[in-house]
């Protein structure tokens, strides 16, 4: 298992959901992605990808201004 860590502070939509594609194509099932980001949308806008794309979506918390993502990798076709 990975952790893919993904900074998407200072962007705005669609900016943290298309840092968390690109690193959605570079994971693996069982890999976690944590994605940083200071847009607001962001976590809603996570959930709903996750429940789109079948991943899970393990949680969410503040911190310094920011939201942290995480995001078990679970949807990926073998």
């Amino acid at each position: 298992m990975t952790t893919l860590n993904v900074d998407s502070r200072g962007t705005a939509c669609p900016g943290p959901i298309t840092d968390l594609i690109r690193a959605y194509k570079k994971a693996q099932n069982g890999d976690l992605i944590v994605l940083v980001a200071n847009d607001p949308g962001a976590v809603p806008d996570s959930k709903a990808w996750c429940e789109r794309t079948r991943n899970e979506f393990v949680g969410s918390k503040e911190i310094e201004n920011s939201f942290e993502i995480t995001i078990r990798v679970t949807g990926k076709k073998a």
